[in-house]
């Protein structure tokens, strides 16, 4: 006969391994929902302001601040295991010594597939600076709108909603700002 803790144990070990054979299925089952996300990015102005760098006085920094619009839908890519999509808009550009650069210049975390049609009109949320100090004699950047799709089991997923058309130059620094 078998006592109390055995079956208890028996009991305990079929439940949980029920468990993780359904959660294994539901984050395979992920693979099979493909979505195809579409939406537009259109940069209205770049412009560049020469400034005081905060940390070190009396050194001059220049930021770009990027007038943008952007319209996507995101919808297809909430389904039964989606719990939130992180966006955000990124800029490449090489600068002078050859680096590739990835800046994440404004970011937003959808939770609701109500909330995930995107027409928004704004600036850049986080500061833009080059590490040269200067955005002189830096190629066009292109600017991407990705996202990462976080799920409730499996793996995170990245992807791209929308991507300029042609390259945005960076203007010649304007005047000093406080």
């Amino acid at each position: 006969m078998h006592s109390v803790y055995a079956r208890i144990n028996n009991v305990s070990a079929t439940l949980s391994t029920s468990l993780m054979i359904l959660l294994a299925a539901i984050a395979c089952s992920s693979f099979l929902f493909t979505a195809n996300p579409t939406g537009s990015v259109n940069i209205s102005s770049v412009k560049v302001f020469s400034a005081e760098a905060r940390r070190y006085p009396n050194r001059q920094q220049e930021f770009a601040f990027v007038d943008f619009n952007i319209t996507a839908d995101l919808s297809p890519l909430f389904n039964w295991n989606t719990k939130q999509l992180f966006v955000y808009l990124e800029a490449q550009y090489t600068n002078t010594q050859g680096v590739q650069n990835e800046v994440v210049i404004w970011d937003r975390i959808v939770v609701r597939k109500e909330d995930a049609l995107l027409n928004y009109a704004g600036k850049n949320k986080y500061p833009f600076r080059e590490l040269s100090k200067k955005f002189k004699n830096i190629p066009p950047a292109n600017y991407t709108l990705k996202y990462n799709l976080m799920p409730y089991v499996g793996l995170l997923t990245y992807g791209e909603a929308a991507r300029t058309t042609a390259p945005v130059a960076f203007p010649l620094a304007k005047e000093r700002v406080e």
